[in-house]
């Protein structure tokens, strides 16, 4: 039997109420139009912290995952462990600050969805090289050797990729990009997102499809 798609919707304590709050808003009011299971993911949040933040969410269907996990690894460390656990699904993945705007916001992208893609709901061209620029004189050292650094990890504008604010993937091809990734701060989210090995990078590499998806429904590659 199919395994139902799964919405993953992240929640951590650096990140208000508010944005949970405006999240159940969205998901109730706009109807999704394809069925799957919601999963909300707590992580780094205390005992007291949990409980409070869950009865934000009377009036809504969900499947609790507490992320166990005590160190900051970001995102995608907990869409890696989600991913472990469901890696048979395919999981569409939103962080705190993203939610529903229209109808049949699921249908519209699970349209477009089989084994070999990679789809999401906005995408760049942005590159980080571009954006270093010496505001310090005296600072010219580390704004070269991050320079550098940066050359070696990101290519230059140019450099399209799929946003990671939101976005669809079967669980064991995330978990097959991110075998080996570590991530210790927030320059190794930048790569993942956006660097030489980036995620859509890899599915470039795999020949799979990646496409951004509309509000619409309409696919671009």
């Amino acid at each position: 039997m199919t395994k139902k798609t799964l919405v993953v919707y992240l929640y951590t304590k650096f990140d208000k109420i508010d944005s949970l709050i405006n999240f159940k808003l969205n998901y109730l009011k706009f109807d999704s139009g394809y069925s799957h299971d919601l999963l909300i993911c707590f992580k780094l949040l205390s005992e007291n912290d949990l409980e409070l933040t869950k009865k934000h969410l009377n009036g809504i269907d969900y499947i609790s995952f507490i992320d166990d996990v005590k160190k900051n690894d970001y995102d995608f460390g907990s869409y890696k462990r989600v991913a472990q656990r469901y890696s048979e699904r395919d999981i569409f993945f939103i962080n705190s600050h993203s939610y529903p705007i229209c109808e049949k916001w699921l249908q519209k992208l699970m349209i477009h969805k089989n084994d070999n893609t990679l789809i999401g709901t906005s995408a760049s061209n942005e590159s980080l090289i571009n954006s270093i620029s010496l505001k310090k004189p005296y600072k010219i050292i580390s704004y070269l050797l991050k320079k550098l650094r940066y050359k070696k990890t990101f290519n230059r504008f140019p450099n399209p990729h799929i946003r990671t604010s939101s976005f669809l993937i079967k669980g064991q091809i995330l978990l097959d990009y991110m075998i080996n990734k570590e991530i210790t701060n927030k320059e190794d989210t930048w790569k993942i997102e956006s660097g030489k090995d980036s995620l859509t990078n890899y599915f470039e590499i795999k020949k799979f499809d990646f496409f951004v998806v509309n509000s619409d429904g309409h696919k671009f590659r």
